[in-house]
């Protein structure tokens, strides 16, 4: 999804290349220039928000007053390699920030957060956090959320177990007015069924054995904000009955109390159960089915969004290593192998085994081999298409770009490096011009329907076949 507008300036080396997958990967559209002095280059970047300048030291010192004069309306972010001695005044220039590479994702992600020129669109992009794959079914996820983030609708997340409807819980939150509250998750079905009323509404001292002080219930714990009802197809029909009064009311009593206490909460619900069929089995009540199906997201299962995994895999790794629980690399015939296997775990089983892989393979790279004796039944291609760059990182620290495989039809093609080598750069260049002549004449030749169906803004298409052109 396209982010914010980034102009990158910078020739030191590979950083020019690292910056700009990194943040591809947290969302944003770049345009690398390499110099200050390439002023056609820099001339035909039409929609830019932030300017990233890099360069050495000295560069930068003869670069910087230009850059602030010419673009004294954007963003300007200074990038400099770690523990070098700056030879301008951040504050003189007024920079928004100062980039120390290598660097980590939370603190890039921080510096895009507090950028005054941060878009709408980045917004929602970080709101999608964690809806990992391109397939046209998570984009839908991602649309919806879109949709009625902003409302205070009550949403119904339906799904198979493991398919991600707390990151979807999660998501609804961010992008709400509310995300500056507390989102409160409660799952329904993990609670004994005599308890349940006091986790959700609370209770006062001495309302039962073991009272033994006054306590919050969830609802007041979320009080301004979200909570989340995981698993509702598994609440009592007795509580059933009370959390529809609260819905209709917006007021619940603690238990031991008569004082009633009015919320302002945004109810997102989930569950893995048909609950059609369970209020034909009179197991759940149809007015509160009602109630909280206002605005259904259902999420499809693993198995049928497997062009997504290498993203899923990429974002788990990803995860992990910010986490310091280890890190591992799958080859291209390994994640082949694993989009073959229809994963009734979801992403839950997914996530376990990228798990397990860092541990048995700890910083190590896993062959097709090396999977688990289950995925042994499928077979390892040995033509892959090229690979998408991602980020990789060791520790916290991002330092390249890992490749995950892709394919443009979902399955594994057959793009295979000739004996001779090629120019790796041109290949992707021709590549890309073809897709958009194929988007172009698949549209009739209307800019605005080919840039959707390439998924990227229309003044980025208009950018690029300016450059054709010329």
């Amino acid at each position: 999804m396209a982010g914010l507008e980034i102009l990158l300036i910078d020739d030191l080396g590979q950083r020019p290349q690292l910056v700009e997958t990194v943040l591809r990967f947290l969302e944003c559209d770049v345009t690398v220039v390499p110099s200050i002095d390439n002023e056609t280059e820099i001339s035909e970047v039409i929609d830019f928000d932030v300017v990233f300048l890099g360069g050495s030291l000295e560069q930068q010192a003869a670069w910087i007053k230009d850059v602030t004069g010419r673009f004294c309306e954007k963003s300007i972010v200074l990038v400099v390699e770690k523990g070098a001695q700056l030879s301008i005044n951040p504050h003189q220039y007024k920079l928004a920030a100062v980039l120390e590479w290598p660097t980590t994702q939370p603190v890039l992600t921080e510096i895009l957060h507090k950028l005054p020129q941060r878009s709408a669109v980045l917004r929602k992009a970080q709101a999608n956090k964690g809806l990992s794959g391109q397939s046209k079914a998570i984009q839908k996820t991602r649309a919806l959320i879109d949709q009625v983030a902003k409302s205070d609708a009550s949403v119904l997340i339906l799904g198979e177990s493991g398919t991600g409807k707390e990151v979807v819980a999660q998501a609804l939150h961010r992008a709400s007015t509310r995300k500056d509250k507390p989102f409160v998750p409660v799952n329904c079905g993990a609670i004994p069924s005599e308890l349940l009323e006091s986790e959700l509404f609370g209770h006062e001292k001495g309302a039962f054995t073991g009272a033994l002080a006054s306590r919050q219930g969830r609802f007041e714990m979320a009080e301004g904000g979200t909570l989340f009802l995981d698993e509702i197809g598994d609440m009592p029909m007795a509580m059933q009955v009370k959390l529809l009064r609260v819905l209709q009311e917006r007021c619940f009593e603690r238990v031991g109390s008569n004082k009633t206490i009015h919320c302002d909460v945004r109810i997102v619900a989930a569950t893995h159960r048909q609950l059609e069929q369970e209020i034909i089995e009179k197991r759940f009540r149809e007015d509160l089915y009602y109630r909280l199906n206002v605005f259904p997201i259902e999420l499809p299962a693993l198995r049928d969004r497997v062009e997504d995994i290498p993203y899923l895999i990429s974002d788990l790794v990803a995860r992990m290593a910010i986490a310091n629980r280890g890190s591992v690399r799958l080859t291209q015939q390994a994640i082949a192998v694993l989009m073959q296997h229809p994963w009734p775990g979801n992403i839950r089983e997914l996530s376990n085994l990228v798990e397990r892989l860092a541990i048995t393979n700890p910083d190590g790279v896993v062959e097709a081999a090396d999977l688990p004796e289950k995925f042994h039944v499928y077979e390892a291609p040995e033509n892959l298409p090229l690979a998408i760059p991602e980020p990789r990182m060791e520790g916290n620290d991002i330092v390249e770009a890992l490749p995950v495989v892709k394919s443009l039809s979902g399955n594994v093609g057959s793009v295979q490096l000739p004996e001779q080598g090629i120019d790796l750069k041109e290949y992707l260049t021709d590549l890309e011009n073809e897709l958009i002549r194929q988007a172009l004449e698949e549209c009739n030749g209307v800019v605005a329907h080919a840039a959707k169906l390439l998924n990227m803004r229309r003044t980025t298409l208009v950018e690029k076949l300016r450059k054709v052109d010329a």
